[in-house]
This record gives structure tokens, sequence and C-alpha cells, in this order.
């Protein structure tokens, strides 16, 4: 893994001082998937040919996002197993309780087992892929089989990532209370980045963990920014538990953690399914503006 950031980085940068020139109007307006050799990863190219996201997808790994670069190119936006939590993954999916089985602390083999990784759309204004993946117990049985469908727009400098997360139980399966799981985002924190997060009700840092709420922006302003790169993320009305709480940790990752009011149930052969959109930009934003931004996603 640690290879592959360090491969990355030096393209990203090759690719980045050649386009310094070019306006920042004109850049980003195309984009296209890629699959990498042996089939495992897909990434999303600039019109230059630059990395901006890639899904990892590995066999026996939960599938995550990683790297993310901020839409203007100057920063990565998400982590890799951090020193201070080795388990998150960038941008991923993993509740903590399913069966008393714990797969948000466990992104590796006997957990997870791949069935599909899947281009749906590789070009266009809109693309679209999916990651299929079977969560197992611990005699290898099939508890939850989980479809994560995911696009990826470009508008007016920000990016849109949507989620349709579908778990379909093979099992009676329980999703038992606890202060976080499922959709998560880690960025590159450290004690000496200045790092922010507010809500849709005007709660701050710390003061928003746990609090519900249809939206939620951590910025950060990572190495070498003047200004905060952002993700806001917004929860959706048909999901179960809107307005959902929100996990804020004390190194600022983020997610929303709908078993945080209790224990939540899917029977066997029915699917939960729930929704989710990443916006991803750079400077500031009002809450007004946030709100308006989760209204055209919510259709409110």
């Amino acid at each position: 893994m640690k290879s592959f950031v360090l491969i990355f980085t030096a393209f990203w940068l090759l690719n980045s001082c050649s386009n310094s020139k070019e306006p920042s109007s004109t850049r980003h307006t195309d984009y296209h998937l890629q699959v990498a050799d042996g089939g495992d990863q897909v990434s999303i190219l600039g019109s230059g040919g630059q990395i901006v996201l890639t899904q990892n997808a590995g066999m026996h790994h939960r599938p995550y996002l990683h790297p993310l670069v901020s839409p203007d190119l100057k920063s990565i936006m998400t982590e890799y197993s951090p020193g201070h939590h080795r388990h998150q993954t960038g941008i991923y999916w993993g509740m903590t309780r399913v069966n008393q089985r714990d797969f948000f602390h466990n992104p590796g083999e006997g957990y997870w087992r791949r069935l599909d990784l899947t281009i749906l759309q590789d070009t266009g204004t809109v693309l679209r892929w999916s990651t299929k993946y079977e969560m197992l117990d611990s005699i290898s049985e099939v508890l939850l089989t989980e479809t994560q469908i995911w696009s990826f727009q470009s508008k007016a400098g920000r990016y849109l990532l949507d989620l349709e997360w579908q778990g379909q139980a093979a099992q009676d399966v329980t999703i038992g209370e606890y202060d976080y799981g499922g959709l998560f985002v880690r960025m590159p924190w450290t004690e000496n980045t200045p790092s922010e997060v507010v809500n849709a009700a005007r709660d701050r840092d710390q003061r928003a963990e746990g609090k519900r709420a249809m939206w939620i922006d951590l910025g950060m302003q990572l190495e070498g920014r003047e200004d905060m790169a952002r993700i806001s993320m917004y929860d959706h009305p048909q999901n179960g538990g809107y307005p959902t709480p929100w996990r804020v940790d004390g190194q600022f990752g983020v997610g929303p953690a709908r078993c945080r009011l209790g224990d939540w149930e899917i029977p066997r052969g029915h699917t939960e399914i729930m929704k989710y959109r990443l916006e991803v930009y750079t400077g500031n934003a009002t809450d007004i503006e946030i709100t308006d931004r989760w209204e055209d996603y919510a259709g409110e």
C-alpha cells in the first residue's frame, strides 16, 4: 500500500506541475474510469490524465476510496491506516456490531470476501461503479451481502460523490447499538492541522459528536494550503433513523451513525438501502449554502 501511495504521489505531482499554467476554469471538465492491472482498483482520471480518486476493492479487504485529490489538485484529502486509527481506510463503510461481529475495526481477511467490482458508466458527465462483498461470520458463513453503488460528477469546481449502500441479509441480522459504524471519512489529520466540523444545527467540533443533523461539514487546512479542503456529508430523508446522529472522533474522523439510536434489524432475505452524498470542495461555504446544496440532493 505504501509503495502505491508513493508512486501515485509522484505521478500526481508531475501532472500538477505540467498543468500549473492551465486556467482553473478549464480543468477537470472530462473524466473517465480506468481499471488497474489485476482488476482490484478503479481510478477516476481527469482530462490531463491525473488520478483524482481511486476505488480499492481487494479480494479479502474491505472496499474503500483512497486517495481522493482535492478539486484544485493541491491536496490528497484521504488517509489510509493512520497511526492513531490503523483500521481507518480513507472513505469506507464498516459497521461495528453485525450480530456482534465487528466489521469497522477489521478491514481484512476473514471478514470480507469480494464478489464483484463492476464499471457501470465509464465516460460522460456522471461516472458510476459498484462493489459487491460478502460479510462473513466467525465460521466464514455469509451474514450480509453488501453492495456499494457509487457515482461521481464534477459541478462548479466541486466533486459530488453519491453512495447507495445495499445490505442483503443472508441470516437474521441485528446491527447493534454503538457510538459509530457505517459510512466513515478519514482525512489526513495531525495535531498541527487546523480542523473544524459544523453541522446543520451549527454545532461545532466535538459539540457535533452524537448530534442528529441532515448534514455535517468537515474541513482541514492540509499541508501547503492557505484555505480549507472540505467534505460535506449529506443524509437522505429516505434513510432509516433520519436525521442521523453523527460520529466526530477526537482526530476529526466523521461519519453517520444510525446505530447510536439503538439496535436495528434486517430480516433474512431482506435488503436495507441507505443513501448519502459527499460534496468535496475547497474554501468556505455558509451553512445556508450547504443547506441549499443538501436540498438539491434530498429533493426538498
